[in-house]
């Protein structure tokens, strides 16, 4: 194997061994309708790193697989992760960059969340998945939007 592709593997592995440690360690604010990932500022990695993608995705997936919502969650939320993951990649700039994981979370993971969860809020007539977008979606834009956009400031800094 050439230093390449070691340099990008090992990569994709802190970062995914990252995501999972911070998602299970604070676990009570990780999962459910109203989370708070804080692992979720990392999804804005792949804007500059191309070894996120995958590093996220794993990640994903075993923190997924600690969050109590079974093999749904960890199937396919792990998935809209990488498909959020590789469209973050092909953003402009960091401030469109963390649209992805903001939207494709709240408006994807929402379909079982809300399920799973079986939400009984009813709010003016809001069905419980327009609830749990809503809830995830703000989750999402703290995580991901506001830490995400910190952590891409502090990157370009560092390499600067």
């Amino acid at each position: 194997m050439d230093k390449n592709r070691i340099k990008y593997l090992t990569k994709a592995g802190i970062i995914a061994a990252i995501y999972a440690v911070l998602t299970i360690f604070l676990m009570p604010i990780s999962y459910g309708p109203v989370q708070f990932r804080i692992s979720e500022a990392l999804t804005v990695l792949p804007f500059v790193e191309p070894a996120a993608i995958w590093g996220l995705f794993i990640g994903c997936i075993f923190a997924n697989y600690f969050g109590g919502l079974g093999w749904v969650d960890i199937v396919f939320g792990s998935l809209t992760t990488l498909v959020a993951a590789y469209l973050t990649s092909k953003m402009p700039n960091k401030y469109l960059a963390v649209l992805p994981p903001i939207f494709l979370n709240a408006f994807v993971v929402a379909i079982w969340v809300q399920q799973f969860i079986g939400q009984e809020v009813k709010i003016k007539g809001l069905s419980p998945y327009w609830i749990t977008v809503g809830t995830i979606g703000f989750g999402e834009f703290v995580t991901a939007g506001i830490l995400g956009i910190m952590l891409l400031t502090i990157y370009e800094r560092i390499q600067k």
